[in-house]
């Protein structure tokens, strides 16, 4: 696949409106001013994920019930987290759907939005983990269809973390193509078929990116064209102390990256 490296999109991105997509937070009794800050009159967040424990749970969580009403009364869009990762693929010779070698079934994912549904009423969802290549394509599309005859104008996010086949672009309303650490994210590429659509289909999520570099974090998603970000400097590592989850708190820096993107960042 051929790559961009020193020509610009087509789009231009002089009137890029940036914003932020939160890719989930911890719990709100571990998180409760992260997600407060989300409620903040100005804070230009495009969507926040909703992960209450893999998923939805098993049944209705009274802390996330209260932190979803406060962010549907203050205008927030929420996104349930859905896992697709091994979504199981059509059996060539039969109607079902192969969940061998831990593969999720079809209907265990759209169960899962249901429940986002009924107790969250989530704005759309988040399909973490999504894969990349063309042979996945059909499944996904087909997951997504069935997700927006759930509910109506729903927003589709594929967490593909990467550049995908361009055909995801045509099914889904934005893709996450970068997901990572600041020290590859500099020297990024972005994939050429990207210069075909506007920068608000497209999202960067990068962790440990130093106060100082921010600036040139944001020049990159802008010359790359993705109008959703989420910057943070925390790291996300595995240690003798446990895992590490880079995206579970705010960053440092969320008055200056809240204050640069809100006064309408541009080139």
């Amino acid at each position: 696949m051929p790559y961009l490296t020193g020509t610009p999109p087509t789009v231009t991105s002089t009137h890029l409106r940036t914003g932020l997509g939160i890719p989930g937070y911890a719990h709100p009794l571990l998180a409760p001013t992260e997600w407060g800050e989300l409620t903040r009159p100005g804070t230009p967040v495009h969507w926040v994920v909703l992960n209450v424990a893999d998923g939805p749970g098993t049944r209705p969580d009274p802390h996330c019930l209260e932190t979803a009403g406060r962010l549907h009364n203050a205008g927030v869009r929420i996104l349930g987290h859905l896992d697709t990762a091994h979504l199981g693929t059509v059996h060539p010779e039969a109607a079902h759907f192969d969940t061998a070698d831990g593969a999720r079934a079809f209907g265990e994912v759209i169960s899962e939005a249901r429940r986002y549904l009924d107790w969250y009423r989530v704005d759309g969802f988040f399909l973490d983990r999504c894969p990349t290549e063309r042979a996945a394509l059909s499944q996904i599309r087909r997951t997504i269809t069935t997700l927006r005859a759930l509910r109506d104008k729903a927003h589709i996010v594929l967490g593909h973390g990467t550049h995908p086949h361009p055909g995801y672009a045509e099914c889904a309303d934005q893709l996450v193509t970068f997901r990572g650490s600041w020290s590859d994210y500099r020297w990024s590429q972005v994939a050429e078929w990207t210069a075909d659509y506007p920068p608000d289909r497209f999202c960067h999520f990068v962790h440990g990116v130093p106060r100082p570099h921010l600036d040139e974090a944001l020049r990159i998603a802008r010359w790359q064209g993705a109008a959703t970000i989420y910057f943070t400097d925390r790291t996300d590592r595995t240690d003798r102390g446990g895992r590490t989850d880079a995206w579970g708190t705010m960053p440092g820096y969320w008055d200056e990256i809240v204050s640069r993107i809100g006064t309408g960042v541009s080139e």
